[in-house]
């Protein structure tokens, strides 16, 4: 059972390389793939600095969907970590959290819950937890659920959702303790921050009142 943790990563020379640190010294992982969206900073050379065995440069912006699976075609693990870029506070022992339920049978997937971090992060993960980027998936799941649907950017956390249910499969909710992320509005400033969050919850909507993948395909 291999494990491979994919990082997208759009301008994150500042939080890329304690997240692939962490993947690192994790003890689980087998491989760290960081995928820089259209980075125009330091990301993938911060990246590659800190370890990660593979770094794939996307020229242009494609999205946060484009960018993992990119990175899951570029590995032949059995299993996906999916972790953001801006992370703070991540330690090994957390992404040791979203694998040992897995590796021990007890889940066939994991998602992974801010808790104690900031409390703007914790209260948005209480009321919608199924948005949460950091989640364990077999490749196989991810292949089946977002491979053939690759466009709905941050929607894909929704069509994940709907594929884990669709399919009954057993997902472990686990809380990661002191962990947070960095927010738009500070990366960005107030202005463009806040544009690009309503960007993000314009793809969220989209998929969530759009139809079914399956039934799309119909």
């Amino acid at each position: 059972m291999k494990f491979a943790a994919l990082i997208p990563a759009l301008n994150e020379e500042e939080t890329v390389g304690s997240v692939v640190r962490a993947c690192l010294e994790c003890g689980f992982i087998d491989e760290v793939i960081v995928i820089s969206d259209g980075s125009t900073d330091r990301t993938a050379s911060v990246a590659r600095a800190s370890g990660a065995h593979k770094v794939i440069e996307l020229q242009e912006n494609k999205g946060k969907d484009f960018a993992l699976n990119a990175g899951a075609q570029a590995t032949g693990a059995d299993y996906l970590v999916l972790l953001d870029a801006d992370l703070i506070g991540l330690r090994p022992e957390h992404v040791r959290q979203l694998v040992q339920p897995i590796i021990e049978g007890e889940a066939e997937a994991t998602l992974g819950l801010f808790k104690r971090g900031y409390l703007h992060t914790d209260l948005a993960q209480a009321v919608t937890p199924f948005l949460s980027g950091q989640r364990a998936i077999s490749h196989k799941a991810w292949q089946e659920a977002i491979s053939s649907h690759v466009g709905v950017g941050f929607g894909l956390e929704i069509l994940l959702e709907r594929f884990l249910k669709s399919k009954g499969l057993i997902v472990k909710k686990v809380f990661l303790s002191g962990v947070s992320h960095r927010m738009k509005e500070e990366k960005l400033g107030l202005k463009k921050g806040l544009l690009s969050r309503l960007h993000m919850y314009w793809q969220i909507i989209k998929v969530l009142f759009s139809k079914k993948p399956q039934d799309a395909d119909k």
